[in-house]
């Protein structure tokens, strides 16, 4: 499985996303431009600038046709994906950590962090007609977040409710309509770097500091399984087509020049998802996995880590082969 490198960035990614087809890959980093490539061979297309601060989070609507971007610069940018041009700019009173646009395309919500006096706040725009007018328009809703701060979010299927993820390890689901909390759960016990869908939406995949990833349940948030390592996982995703979930992490970035690689493991991991057991690994970065991106037909997985490299995976066949014992 030989990947392909794909070097863009100057810095460490943060986030990969494929766009829904799979032809495009977006990719993110504590540099200020945000890049994509064509997932097929790795060839760049372009880059959107205008950030002048990390960007840490991003994502592409369903038509490919708009792109979210928030950042350390404390704001959120609209792009047109065609041109590349910057469509809208949101101003916000610290970073923008967490972007997403809802099932329908119609709204997008992001997340600001806690600073400066600052709370973290959930705010939920409206992106049918972005122009310059965003910049002033008010957002549709807007959550005060008293406790710790968000990491990481998801849309539920219907655009009815959101479900967040916590700096102290708390998901808790929102009803849209009321802005109140709906229900919560606390299984994990520090912060949740990263959430998922399953292919169909009824479950997703957490990906936390505390050494694990966890299915829940998407209705009521009951966890289901839990997948553990002994390292900070940053990323985690399910395979589209199989009950396989890769886990993506490693040792924290300013403690890896004490260790080798080998001992700081880099490593991709693949569990399978009902029986919660190890059955793959695949090396190559040098230093953390901070993104995992399956492919949305699954014959290839997407990598992004602290070393500025995304490696996209076209599985072998005898992935595809691999029946697990049972």
């Amino acid at each position: 499985m030989k990947p392909l490198l794909l070097h863009g960035h100057e810095r460490a990614i943060t986030q990969i996303k494929y766009n829904r087809e799979g032809d495009l890959l977006f990719s993110s980093s504590k540099d200020n431009k945000p890049n994509v490539w064509y997932s097929l061979n790795g060839e760049r297309l372009g880059t959107f600038n205008g950030h002048q601060g990390a960007v840490w989070c991003i994502d592409v609507d369903w038509t490919t046709t708009r792109f979210l971007s928030g950042a350390g610069d404390n704001t959120l940018k609209v792009w047109d994906c065609e041109t590349g041009k910057e469509i809208g700019n949101i101003s916000t009173n610290s970073s923008v950590r967490t972007c997403l646009f809802s099932y329908s395309g119609n709204m997008a919500v992001y997340t600001t962090d806690k600073a400066l006096k600052h709370n973290c706040e959930i705010f939920i725009i409206d992106v049918r007609n972005v122009d310059e007018s965003i910049s002033h328009a008010d957002p549709i809703l807007r959550i005060p977040i008293k406790g710790s701060r968000v990491s990481s979010i998801l849309w539920d299927n219907l655009d009815e409710t959101i479900i967040t993820g916590h700096e102290n390890g708390d998901l808790i689901k929102w009803d849209l309509k009321s802005g109140k909390e709906i229900s919560s759960t606390r299984e994990h016990e520090h912060l949740i770097n990263d959430m998922q869908w399953n292919k169909d939406g009824t479950m997703f995949v957490t990906a936390s500091k505390d050494h694990t990833a966890k299915l829940f349940d998407a209705a009521d948030l009951m966890l289901l399984k839990t997948y553990k390592t002994e390292r900070p996982v940053n990323s985690a995703a399910i395979s589209p087509i199989f009950e396989h979930v890769v886990v993506g992490g490693g040792q924290d970035a300013m403690d890896v020049t004490t260790t080798s690689a080998r001992v700081g493991k880099f490593d991709s991991r693949f569990f399978h998802m009902v029986f919660e057991e190890e059955f793959g690994r695949v090396k190559g970065h040098f230093g953390p996995i901070n993104s995992v991106a399956f492919h949305p037909d699954g014959k290839s997985y997407s990598s992004g880590g602290e070393d500025g490299y995304v490696r996209v995976h076209n599985f072998d066949s005898s992935y595809f082969e691999y029946n697990f014992d049972y």
